[in-house]
């Protein structure tokens, strides 16, 4: 196998020329979406090269020559590059280590992607993709911006913080997200070549990191962050010689075994009030619940937790794929060995699912009862989460702090995005159903019976949740106590989830 290139080099006299040539090349996000256009910048979204090559193939601006340059990985003329950064250089370019030049032609020797969220833009270096070099990738590839990340990224809260820790940082993706919230940021890996490429990453787009070099959270050992934020190398990958170990994905212990080594010990770095979220699999045995083996991980950590399944495969769809990831070819001899091996390695687990989701958990701040919540969404949430996320961990623990008491003597008001709807049979005078939808966030809905549509509909600010209780209780004719207890838990439930909040 070919070795790896050398990741570039941040050299502090170049890295500010490179920055700017970037910047007024138009390099971005918007920038790039709006030289291909809607069709050829959602095919590359979907590691579909052809309509961008054809789109930037005879364009001759610099935009087009860097896209050509560092995302397609096409050889691109010496004079192109040179017009498309006239201020680094193609001698600077050099120097970087992002490029090779023979021949009059400029090859690029790492992917270089730009990368925003909703208040900041970056440049992101990686390993060129499968796509770009057309062969199987090396086990010490380095990821680049992928499904994973951003939608890490998307979920992630973002209390503003003074210290926080990116474990299993990569290239550096999370770790320049939470350079927009936290006063500093420790980001750790495994893989040196990884925190080199995040080294770089922190230098072009001119921040600071703490880089460290190590398993898990043995590089903080001893200490202990307000936000950690994770993704970790969670595939399921079975330890044999026909399946190729990445260092991006294989954690190198069997099953979901890293995922729980996370769940368990995550509590230890975390300061009174500090939030965690990660990524992770879970498998699950045939027949089973995923909520079983989850809570099980959480037992004894005296850790709050909210866990979101977003998706769940069979064994079969677990090694298609992620036999397929990396570059293998389904239908050959290798890709067939290792399709085989996983479904192997499950069977001899007894697994009969594989769960993907989200984990947020946070070390409480005061004595008292910890709260869990495993459940499953797997349709469309909002973007960023992050937001949702945040204000959920919030409410669940002012309910954990304050009780139904709390929650009856508090004036509720029903959030900007809720709506209700009522559907009935032709010609009945009640509707036979009723419920309430949160147009943000989980976007869930609620069915409700006429009791709790009442309730929401005067939820205004101007009476507690007990006063208003008590008057529909008195309004129906029904004993006040009985209501207040069959109400009680859904209104929490609307609490939590951000369908109610305080006035």
């Amino acid at each position: 196998m070919t070795p790896s290139p050398a990741p570039p080099v941040p050299l502090p006299d170049l890295v500010p020329s490179l920055r700017a040539d970037l910047a007024a090349a138009g390099f971005t996000v918007d920038g790039i979406a709006e030289a291909l256009g809607p069709m050829a910048n959602d095919a590359l979204g979907r590691e579909q090269m052809l309509p961008a090559d054809l789109a930037t193939r005879d364009a001759g601006t610099p935009l087009a020559t860097l896209v050509r340059l560092f995302t397609l990985g096409r050889p691109v003329p010496a004079e192109a590059v040179s017009a498309a950064l006239p201020t680094l250089g193609l001698e600077g370019l050099e120097r970087l280590g992002l490029v090779t030049v023979g021949e009059g032609r400029v090859r690029a020797t790492c992917d270089l992607h730009p990368h925003a969220d909703e208040r900041h833009s970056w440049w992101v270096a990686s390993d060129l993709s499968e796509m770009a070099t057309g062969a199987a990738l090396a086990p010490d590839h380095v990821l680049g911006i992928g499904g994973a990340s951003t939608t890490l990224a998307a979920w992630t809260p973002r209390p503003q913080v003074d210290r926080a820790l990116d474990m299993g940082t990569g290239c550096g993706v999370q770790a320049l997200h939470l350079s927009g919230h936290a006063g500093s940021t420790v980001a750790t890996d495994l893989s040196r070549r990884a925190l080199d490429f995040a080294a770089f990453n922190a230098a072009v787009n001119g921040l600071e990191l703490d880089l460290r070099c190590g398993s898990l959270f043995e590089p903080v050992a001893g200490q202990r962050f307000q936000l950690i934020v994770s993704n970790p190398p969670f595939v399921i990958t079975p330890r044999v010689s026909d399946v190729p170990l990445f260092e991006y994905r294989d954690g190198g212990l069997a099953g979901d075994a890293l995922v729980e080594a996370v769940v368990r010990t995550i509590g230890e770095h975390l300061e009174p009030g500090g939030i965690g979220q990660f990524l992770g699999n879970w498998e699950v045995a045939e027949g089973a619940d995923w909520r079983d083996r989850v809570r099980g991980w959480l037992e004894g950590t005296g850790l709050d937790a909210w866990v979101i399944q977003r998706d769940v495969q069979d064994p079969a769809q677990y090694a298609e794929l992620w036999a397929r990831d990396g570059g293998n070819v389904p239908g050959t001899p290798e890709h067939d060995a290792m399709y085989a091996a996983w479904l192997a390695d499950f069977a001899s687990r007894g697994v009969g699912s594989v769960g993907f989701g989200v984990v947020t958990v946070q070390r409480p701040a005061t004595a008292r009862d910890t709260w869990v919540e495993l459940v499953e969404e797997s349709g469309p949430v909002s973007s960023p989460m992050g937001p949702a996320i945040l204000a959920g961990v919030r409410a669940r623990t002012w309910l954990a702090e304050h009780g139904d008491a709390g929650v009856l003597a508090t004036a509720w008001r029903c959030a900007e995005d809720v709506t209700e709807e009522r559907h009935s049979r032709p010609g009945a005078e009640d509707p036979s159903v009723i419920v309430i939808r949160q147009g943000s966030g989980l976007r869930r809905g609620v069915r409700v019976d006429t009791v709790m549509a009442a309730f929401v509909s005067v939820c205004d600010g101007d009476l507690t949740a007990g006063q208003a209780l008590e008057a529909i209780a008195a309004l129906l004719e029904q004993d006040a106590g009985e209501v207040r207890a069959a109400a009680l838990p859904v209104v929490r439930g609307l609490v939590a989830d951000g369908f109610l909040i305080p006035a």
